[in-house]
């Protein structure tokens, strides 16, 4: 069985892993470091090649992913499985509810029209506007590959963290998929905004 690697569980799977190797996996000797780390740590062993792909660092890529390989790095953030890890998310975000709606703008307080400022590091801003229904459009962009008339779902934006886009779908094409962006720091701006900046 293998799971498609645009899940945003993923991503945080991938934060999570480095966090506990120590560093972010940006060269090919890092990964072989890892596959190190994991193989002391648990005695399973997976390629270097397998995480590269995962990671986006290999110019292959992946679709998907085995459940095994996330069950492995599940194991290595202190889960027992791709299962538990799962859960663990889930239990996490319900404790961190609170704080999670103090600074943020969820898609249900806006009008159609209205427009948000979201910016991340490193100097990446972008202005959307509300469609309605959970429904955005990319109106200005800043240093950031999401273009004008891009369109994506969002049920919230949240400083501090990811910018989860669901649906996502460039000007130019009808197919939608997953993007994140922020995923390293989060946002840093989610302000609503009467013009352009």
């Amino acid at each position: 069985m293998s799971v498609s690697v645009n899940k945003p569980e993923i991503s945080i799977l991938r934060k999570r892993c480095e966090e506990v190797f120590g560093q972010s996996l940006q060269t090919h000797n890092a990964f072989i470091s890892l596959v190190d780390s994991v193989g002391v740590a648990l005695k399973e062993h997976l390629s270097e090649s397998t995480l590269e792909r995962l990671w986006g660092y290999s110019t292959r890529g992946a679709d998907a992913v085995s459940l095994r390989t996330l069950d492995v790095l599940s194991r290595y953030t202190g889960a027992s499985s791709w299962a538990d890890f799962l859960k663990r998310l889930k239990e996490d975000s319900l404790r961190e509810s609170e704080e999670f709606f103090a600074d943020g703008i969820a898609a249900s307080s806006l009008l159609p029209g209205a427009q948000v400022l979201l910016g991340w590091l490193p100097n990446r801003r972008i202005t959307v506007k509300y469609l309605g229904e959970n429904r955005f459009e990319v109106v200005s962009s800043e240093n950031s590959s999401l273009k004008p008339g891009d369109s994506f779902s969002c049920l919230r934006f949240q400083k501090g963290r990811p910018l989860y886009l669901d649906r996502f779908r460039r000007s130019c094409t009808h197919e939608e998929a997953c993007y994140v962006a922020g995923e390293r720091s989060g946002l840093v701006i989610a302000s609503i905004t009467d013009s352009l900046p």
